[in-house]
C-alpha cells in the first residue's frame, strides 16, 4: 500500500516536472503551452485522486489492525472466552476494564471520537463523578459506586496496567490502549 502512495507521489512529481519543462520551451506557441498545461493539470488531478483512494484504503487497514489489537487485549485481560460489550461510536477504539470490590471484571470496547478517556467514558455513561480542583473525581463506574467519604474505597485509574499519572479527564485517548477502573481501599 505504501508503495502505491509512493508511486502516486512519483507520478505527481513527474507531471510537475513536465509542466515546468513545458514553460521552458520558448519555441512552443501559447496554444500548445495551454494544452500541455491543461493536460498536466488533469494528470495531477488524477494522481491526487488516486493518492486519496490509497490513503483511504490505508486508513481502513489501520482501523482493522487496531480493532484486532483491542480484541487481543480483551482476550488477554479475561481469557479467550471473554466478550466485551461494544459501546459508543467513532473512529478510535480502546479497551475499558471495570474491576469491582469483589474482583469481578467487566470488559468494554469503546468506540469514540472524543479527545480524552474521561470524555469518551462520560459520553457512553460508563462513569459519573464530581468536578474538583484536581479534575473529575470519579465516584461511579458502570453503575457501581465507590466513595471514599462513605466506605474508604475509591476508583483507581490505570492505563495499560499501570497506575495512571493523570486523571481520566486529562488522559488522551490512544487507540488500542487499555484503560481500567478498579475499586481500591
Amino acid at each position: 500500500m505504501k508503495k502505491s502512495i509512493k508511486k502516486q507521489l512519483t507520478t505527481i512529481m513527474s507531471v510537475l516536472m513536465a509542466l515546468a519543462m513545458s514553460f521552458a520551451l520558448v519555441a512552443c506557441s501559447k496554444n500548445e503551452v495551454k494544452e500541455e498545461v491543461a493536460q498536466a493539470v488533469e494528470e495531477v488531478k488524477d494522481a491526487v485522486e488516486e493518492v486519496k483512494e490509497a490513503a483511504a484504503e490505508v486508513k481502513e487497514e489501520v482501523k482493522e489492525e487496531v480493532t484486532e489489537a483491542v480484541e487481543e487485549v480483551v482476550k488477554d485481560v479475561k481469557g479467550s472466552d471473554a466478550e466485551a460489550t461494544v459501546v459508543g461510536e467513532g473512529a478510535v477504539q480502546f479497551a475499558f476494564e471495570v474491576v469491582d470490590a469483589e474482583g469481578n471484571t467487566t470488559l468494554f470496547t469503546v468506540n469514540t471520537d472524543k479527545a480524552t478517556v474521561g470524555e469518551a467514558l462520560l459520553d457512553v455513561n460508563l462513569i459519573e463523578g464530581e468536578d474538583s480542583e484536581y479534575g473529575l473525581y470519579v465516584k461511579k463506574v458502570n453503575g457501581i459506586t465507590a466513595d471514599f467519604d462513605v466506605d474508604q474505597t475509591y476508583w483507581a485509574f490505570y492505563v495499560d496496567g499501570e497506575y495512571a499519572m493523570t486523571g481520566v479527564d486529562s488522559t488522551e485517548v490512544v487507540a488500542g490502549s487499555t484503560y481500567s477502573f478498579k475499586v481500591e481501599k
